[in-house]
């Protein structure tokens, strides 16, 4: 596994040398005048000169946009799930164990996570771009429809570090040598104006709500390239973070402000949740209404296949999906991840544990709570309605499951058995074993093993033969689907105006997709709110960094995140395996809500000052 990392590494170290490397403080004035293509030889003039090298260096740009389900390289700048509640990492090099442990700070930050310095780079070839596509022999159409392009990646760059770190530079030329560097943070709500324009600009362009040919059929090598859809996709959720406690008068943050005074953080605006709504509905309606967007449901609309099929690499781009992207690897295919989400007695690395917690969330089959609590001493508080129980085995089968596994994990929600792989479950063949000396164990040996005794299987393709190497696809990430605007519109909306018809519609959709009922009538605002969250926490898991973002955006990561985390008793045979089992202790300090700025940054004294608490 460690020859794999290097091997990856090196490859994007190599990949990056073909990119144009100047950045806010560069002081390589080479790199101003050369193409990520033929770097050596070629001039902005000789690019910008040629259509086909245009292109190229347009797409170029899409290369700064992070795999945001690869969980576990720190190169790919996506530690969300494994510094959520969602998942434990059972190696202990990745950036989200630091932030687990709270033994992060800005002077390694960049070593160890640069998202700083990488989205600033995309941003630099953003307006590269956009200053030189005038000067390009392509069709007026073609160039307008590449310019809303790029002024959605950079939007979409911009909005990246936004949700990191608050307030940011808005760099919206490329900087000059002979330029005075002094780039001071812009307000929040000028940040987020910004990043909305970038948006609109994309919307109100030639570029397209899907790609088609003249018979109305999906293009599908224009698979992964910016549409309309996109834009309206991403405009709803800035607006709705935007929206958010974290962002939206926040207490902690009432006196933050530059060197010169300025505050950056304005009053509260509850107005903003309506201004999010509004962004939801025009995409929802806007990408039903052209046909070519819908939820996903399987050919038998079978509730488990609704959800499983969306993220399995055979099935990618399919309706649902708004925006995303091939996630090519050093392999060519998903072999890579397979086998950090595979168990060791596959030829896997058992890498990628949801928490107790985790598992804990998902409903019963009738649509009940099980858990609706914990003690002091971690055990849970059974909601005795639920018929939930933890003590003894499954008798029957069910319709997702084997018979003989434990009460815990029989009859609950589709959801759970379409993203957790947990002992007695079958997968690829055989049924799988995480208590110790078991087939997927811990052994005397073993390095790779589940943390928590559990393995997430969304996106996980059982066709794939890890020891063989057969089977592999090239997977998407995904970065934004319907069900997500769904859910951010019923959010926005509940905010809003209260518990209405139409935010219950929402997400009611949502869970009757997945065979649950709808929700109860006549809740109240507040347990709407708890209701929409926990549907998140359920339907967006381990996609996109939705639960890290959530938490942190409503402000209560410093509960979820700060304390133990727990899950079976992986140390023990399985007589004793089905005990909760503390993991670690993790911790969150208010500060962590956002990334400080790298050191060196605040170093420059380009004006940039640290981030708030850190």
């Amino acid at each position: 596994m460690r020859f794999m990392k290097k091997q990856m590494i090196d490859n994007k170290i190599l990949k990056f040398c073909f990119l144009m490397l100047a950045v806010v403080m560069s002081s390589c004035s080479d790199y101003l005048d050369k193409t990520p293509d033929d770097a050596s030889s070629k001039t902005m003039e000789d690019i910008f000169s040629n259509q086909l090298y245009t292109e190229r260096f347009l797409l170029k740009t899409y290369s700064y946009l992070p795999p945001e389900n690869n969980y576990n390289d720190n190169f790919a700048h996506s530690p969300w799930s494994g510094a959520s509640d969602e998942m434990n990492l059972t190696w202990t090099y990745p950036m989200c164990k630091k932030m687990n442990s709270g033994s992060w700070d800005a002077s390694m930050i960049e070593e160890n996570c640069n998202i700083w310095t990488e989205l600033y780079r995309g941003i630099r070839q953003c307006n590269l771009f956009l200053e030189n596509v005038v000067n390009s022999p392509v069709d007026e159409a073609t160039k307008n429809m590449w310019i809303g392009e790029v002024h959605f990646l950079r939007g979409l760059f911009h909005f990246f570090l936004l949700r990191n770190y608050g307030p940011i530079p808005i760099i919206d030329h490329s900087l000059k040598m002979d330029e005075k560097y002094y780039y001071v943070r812009n307000t929040f709500d000028q940040c987020i104006d910004f990043i909305v324009t970038e948006f609109q600009q994309c919307i109100d362009s030639k570029v397209p709500i899907a790609y088609t040919n003249t018979s109305g059929s999906i293009v599908t090598s224009k698979y992964g390239r910016v549409t309309k859809a996109a834009a309206l996709a991403m405009k709803s959720r800035v607006l709705l973070y935007a929206a958010s406690p974290l962002f939206n008068g926040n207490a902690d943050y009432v006196n933050y402000k530059n060197e010169d005074g300025t505050l950056l953080f304005g009053a509260k605006d509850d107005g903003k949740w309506q201004l999010a709504a509004n962004a939801a509905l025009e995409c929802i309606t806007q990408v039903e209404q052209s046909g070519h967007y819908k939820l996903y449901h399987s050919k038998t609309d079978d509730p488990y296949n609704n959800y499983a099929e969306i993220f399995l690499p055979g099935n990618k781009w399919n309706e649902e999906i708004l925006f995303a992207r091939n996630k090519g690897t050093s392999f060519g295919n998903n072999i890579h991840q397979e086998q950090c989400m595979s168990p060791n007695g596959m030829g896997g690395w058992s890498g990628l544990s949801p928490t107790q917690e985790m598992v804990d969330a998902y409903e019963m089959s009738d649509g009940t709570t099980p858990i609706v609590g914990y003690n002091i001493d971690g055990s849970p508080i059974i909601n005795s309605e639920s018929k939930y129980c933890e003590e003894g085995v499954a008798e029957v089968a069910g319709k997702y499951h084997p018979a003989g596994i434990s009460n815990m994990y029989a009859n609950r929600e589709p959801r759970f058995y379409a993203t957790i792989n947990f002992n007695g479950q079958q997968w690829r063949g055989r049924t799988l074993e995480f208590f110790y000396g078991g087939k997927d164990g811990m052994q005397n040996s073993s390095v790779d093993y589940s943390s928590t005794g559990y393995l997430l299987r969304k996106t996980s393709d059982e066709e794939v033969n890890i020891v063989a190497g057969t089977g592999g696809q090239i997977e998407i990430a995904i970065y934004a689907r319907l069900a997500e605007i769904y859910l951010n519109y019923a959010e926005a909306l509940n905010e809003a105006k209260g518990p209405i018809d139409e935010v219950y519609k929402y997400v009611n959709l949502i869970r009757n997709r997945s065979g649950l009922p709808n929700l109860r009538i006549g809740l109240s605002k507040e347990e709407m709110r708890e209701r929409i969250h926990h549907e998140r926490r359920i339907e967006l898991a381990f996609e996109a960094g939705h639960r890290y973002f959530d938490c942190h955006r409503w402000k209560i990561a410093e509960i979820v995140d700060n304390g133990d985390i727990h899950g079976m008793n992986i140390n023990a045979g399985l007589e004793h395996y089905f005990e909760r089992t503390r993991i670690s202790k993790r911790i969150f300090e208010k500060k962590h809500y956002l990334f400080p700025v790298p050191q060196a940054e605040i170093n420059k004294r380009i004006g940039v000052v640290q981030s708030p608490l850190w």
